[in-house]
Formats: structure tokens, C-alpha cells, sequence
């Protein structure tokens, strides 16, 4: 274990003071953030964060799609241990979502860095402080972007291309911050990352550590509710073909789907809505919208997504509209390396800190890494499991449990305990 007294953070006091100071990035009168991806909150926030990582004497490099990490390095050539989470928000939202992982990251890599200084125990891994982009996806889509691209999920030319609703693209976007990288990404071996729970098991059960071992499996699509545009007044009623009606009616079968299942056994919703030509006295021509669906059952999800289906057929009949479904994420209920679950676990009884195994309702960039390499994913507690919401708050004590469980994850993931240590060249016999 790391030797806490050569840390001078011992009560998480820095934590909480840097942590402060990040919030006010894009804060909002009630106490969140609003830092949508490539926006001009995104790019302070991101400025800060490179500034305190240089002041740590970290070397930071920004890839093409604007991920940013902070690097440090320990055994030259050697890959490197990532860890991190993402600075970007949902519009009026809280400020641990994302924030904290990746501050408890910077502070996690301070505190095993200056432990290397001071035992001269120098570890077969380098490590790698990471800010993903776009995680949220709340102005581009897909979500979880920036780990998408890192692990060949998606292809860096083609999200470049993709634009927010007002017709700016992400390249355009990430320009215009000065955040378009042309940096290579650091070679990973192994990652870790700590996010609030957003959910309530965690409190309700009265303990401090989660320990991710799978996630939920999801069906997210773009759908599209295609009417006809007419006047509002002078339309006889059996002839309209109001995609908003069309549309109303997906979002009340989808909270039924839910309700036709005992609960919690399926999630669904729809996040995002927009009309056209949105006029007070026109018929809705297009409606466009966000559909979700998660559970934690492969089967349910199956039936749900069947259900759904067969509702559209039935909303298309009934209001003369047309919809288009198409897939924009979708995955299984996937596990997580059950040795970085041991791993975690030992660290937790190590430190005295209570835990519990857990899956995760909502994806995070953990949930494309574990796919490349071996990938630690914990949980901290929500108060309420109130999330995305300007009220979301951690305590700062399980804030600073966080960051301490992090910190020696982190030390041992270097030290090899996930990976085997790359091994010297061999040379041939003279």
C-alpha cells in the first residue's frame, strides 16, 4: 500500500479546495454546471485542468478528437496505466458527474508519483491522467465519443464530421476552443476510473465503495416522426398527418413499455425532442427525438425492443404519420474483468472501506475501455441518487474516500497487478 504520510493531502482538504475551484466553470445559479462539449465553458474548464496539470509537472498532449491527458512517466517505452473520466455536462446539470473522476485522477496520479519519488520503487508502468470527449453527448452524438474513438469503436474522420443541432461540427467546434489536437494518444495497458453512483444503493445500503462488475445492457435509437405540414385552423382534423401527435404518442408507449414490466426490470425514455417547422399555427411536418432502453436483463431489453416495434406500426397506423427507427448505440449486459473487481475489492478491505459489488445503469467510458484492455470502474455515493440535476451531491467524505481508494487502485495497476510487465528485449549470445 502507499505510505500516506509521504502525501500531503492527508485529509483531502487540496481535494475539495481544487475541486471548488473546477465547479465554477460554467456554474449555474443553483449550485451545477452547465459545460456542454467544445463549448466555451468546456474550453475553461479544460484550460484549467491543463494548467494544473503542468504546474504538477505533467506532460499534456491533446489527441485529433480532443481527448486530453496528462502524462507521467515512470519506465520510458513502457504503455501506460489510464485514468480519468470526463469534464463535460449535461445542460443545467451537477458538478461531480464526470468532474470528479477526473480530478480524483490528477490527485490519485500526484499522490503515486510523488510515492515513487519518495521509496524509489519505480514501476513497470507509466500513467496517464485522462479527460474523455464528449462523454455526455448531450450536443453530439453518440455519447461517449472521445473512448469511442480511442478504442476503434468509431472512426476519428468520420466523428469530426458529425454536427450539433445548429450545424457545427465537431471539428469546427474543438477549433474554435483551441482543443483539436494533433497529438498521439498514449499507449494503454490497464484503466481506472471513479464516478458518483447516480443511483441509490450506495447510500440506502450504507456503504462507501462501488465496485462496477457489469452494465446494463441498452437500445438507444434516432427516431424520426414524419407528418405533413398544414395550418392549424383550416385543416380538417381527419386529414392532418401531425407528427407531433405521432410523436406524443411514442413517448407515452415507451414510459408504458416500462410500466408493463415489474419494476426496475426496464429503464426507458425519451431525452431529446424537436420539431418542424415548430410554428403555433402549423402542423408538425418532422419530429426527431432520442429513444432509450435499458435494462438489466438481455432478455427483457429483447422484448421490450419487439414491443416497441410493434407499437410503432400501430402509432403509424392511427395517426397517418410515418416513423423511422434507426440504431444509434446499442450493447449487451457486458461484465467487467472479474480480477479488476478482486483487485478493487482487496483495496477496499485494505483501507477499511466498505463495499459492495454493483452494475452500472448508465454508460461512462469505462464501458468502451474494459472491451480493449483490463479496466477497474467504481462507484462513490449519491445523496438521493439524484443525478444530471443542478442538485446532485456527494459528501465530501465519501468524496474523499473516493480518491483515496482511487489512488492505491491506481498504484497497484502500475505495479502490474492487472497486466504482466512488459519484459526487456532479448538479446542474442556473442
Amino acid at each position: 500500500m502507499i505510505d500516506p504520510s509521504i502525501n500531503t493531502d492527508l485529509a483531502g482538504e487540496d481535494f475539495l479546495a481544487d475541486f471548488a475551484a473546477m465547479s465554477a466553470f460554467g456554474a449555474t445559479d443553483r449550485g451545477g454546471v452547465h459545460r456542454l462539449a467544445a463549448s466555451p465553458a468546456d474550453a475553461d474548464v479544460r484550460t484549467w485542468l491543463r494548467s494544473w496539470l503542468q504546474q504538477r509537472d505533467f506532460t499534456v498532449r491533446v489527441d485529433q478528437v480532443g481527448n486530453m491527458f496528462g502524462l507521467v512517466e515512470f519506465t520510458p517505452g513502457a504503455p501506460y496505466v489510464l485514468v480519468g473520466s470526463h469534464l463535460d455536462s449535461q445542460p443545467t446539470a451537477g458538478r461531480f458527474d464526470g468532474a470528479y473522476g477526473v480530478l480524483a485522477a490528477g490527485h490519485a496520479a500526484v499522490r503515486v508519483r510523488n510515492n515513487v519519488t519518495s521509496t524509489g520503487q519505480t514501476p513497470p508502468f507509466n500513467l496517464a491522467v485522462v479527460n474523455w470527449f464528449n462523454e455526455e453527448g448531450a450536443r453530439f452524438q453518440p455519447s461517449m465519443m472521445g473512448s469511442a474513438v480511442f478504442t476503434n469503436k468509431l472512426g476519428a474522420d468520420a466523428v469530426l464530421q458529425i454536427r450539433d443541432p445548429d450545424g457545427v461540427s465537431v471539428a469546427d467546434a474543438l477549433s474554435a476552443i483551441g482543443f483539436r489536437g494533433t497529438d498521439a494518444a498514449p499507449h494503454a495497458v490497464s484503466y481506472a476510473e471513479i464516478h458518483i453512483e447516480q443511483g441509490r444503493h450506495l447510500e440506502r445500503n450504507g456503504v462507501t465503495i462501488g465496485l462496477v462488475d457489469a452494465t446494463w445492457a441498452a437500445h438507444k435509437y434516432s427516431a424520426v416522426v414524419t407528418g405533413e405540414q398544414s395550418h392549424t385552423g383550416s385543416t380538417v382534423m381527419s386529414d392532418r398527418k401531425d407528427a407531433l401527435v405521432g410523436a406524443s404518442r411514442l413517448v407515452i408507449a415507451l414510459r408504458d413499455l416500462a410500466d408493463s414490466f415489474p419494476d426496475p426490470a426496464l429503464h426507458t425514455s425519451v431525452g431529446q425532442l424537436f420539431a418542424e417547422p415548430n410554428s403555433p399555427v402549423v402542423v408538425a411536418s418532422e419530429v426527431r427525438m432520442v429513444l432509450d432502453l435499458r435494462s438489466a436483463s438481455a432478455e427483457v431489453l429483447e422484448q421490450a425492443d419487439a414491443m416497441l416495434h410493434e407499437q410503432v406500426i400501430e402509432i403509424e397506423r392511427r395517426d397517418s404519420v410515418t416513423i423511422t427507427l434507426t440504431k444509434s448505440h446499442f450493447w449487451n449486459v457486458q461484465p467487467y474483468q472479474a480480477e479488476g473487481v478482486t483487485l478493487a475489492r482487496a483495496v477496499a478491505d485494505d483501507l477499511g472501506l466498505s463495499s459492495q459489488t454493483m452494475m452500472t445503469l448508465a454508460g461512462h467510458d469505462s464501458t468502451n475501455m474494459k472491451d480493449v484492455v483490463p479496466t477497474v470502474m467504481l462507484f462513490v455515493p449519491s445523496v438521493d441518487g439524484i443525478s444530471h440535476n443542478e442538485g446532485e451531491l456527494t459528501l465530501d467524505a465519501d468524496v474523499r474516500a473516493g480518491v483515496d481508494m482511487l489512488t492505491e487502485v491506481v498504484a497497484r495497476l502500475c505495479a502490474g497487478r492487472l497486466s504482466p510487465a512488459p519484459q526487456p528485449a532479448a538479446t542474442a549470445d556473442v
